[in-house]
């Protein structure tokens, strides 16, 4: 072969290599985000069932307009996604819930997590993404 074909060779391999290098890099940054997502809609699952918890008279077995008695409902406490706790238990106004994921998030060193805060005077939860 000629030199000039060695050096086309030679590059092709290296242009092969960066687009796989590449490609790898964009599909965990897709799983990373992809993860985030899921443990949000997650919390904002955990909060409408707190919410509803909040709303139901005690007799039907609800708070009677208190979060206080709130737990998470079985199979919602670990999933694919990630696993859930009640970081703050709930009072009469307020309770926080914790969404660990599965994937390490952006600083590369921790899983993704992220909080949801159900007020009783909110319509929507208020969700903070820690990492």
């Amino acid at each position: 072969m000629g030199q000039q074909q060695l050096l086309l060779i030679v590059l092709g391999v290296i242009i092969v290599g960066i687009a796989i290098v590449v490609g790898i890099n964009l599909f965990q940054s897709s799983a990373v985000d992809a993860n985030r997502n899921a443990v949000i809609q997650d919390l904002n699952t955990l909060a409408a069932k707190a919410q509803e918890y909040f709303k139901k008279p005690t007799s039907l077995g609800g708070g009677g307009n208190s979060f206080v008695g709130f737990v998470i409902p079985t199979g919602l406490g670990t999933n694919a996604n990630g696993t859930y706790t009640i970081s703050t238990a709930g009072t009469a106004t307020s309770i926080v819930f914790t969404g660990v994921g599965t994937e390490t998030g952006n600083d590369g060193s921790t899983k993704v997590k992220a909080t949801a805060t159900v007020s009783s005077t909110a319509q929507q939860p208020t969700i903070a993404i820690t990492n």
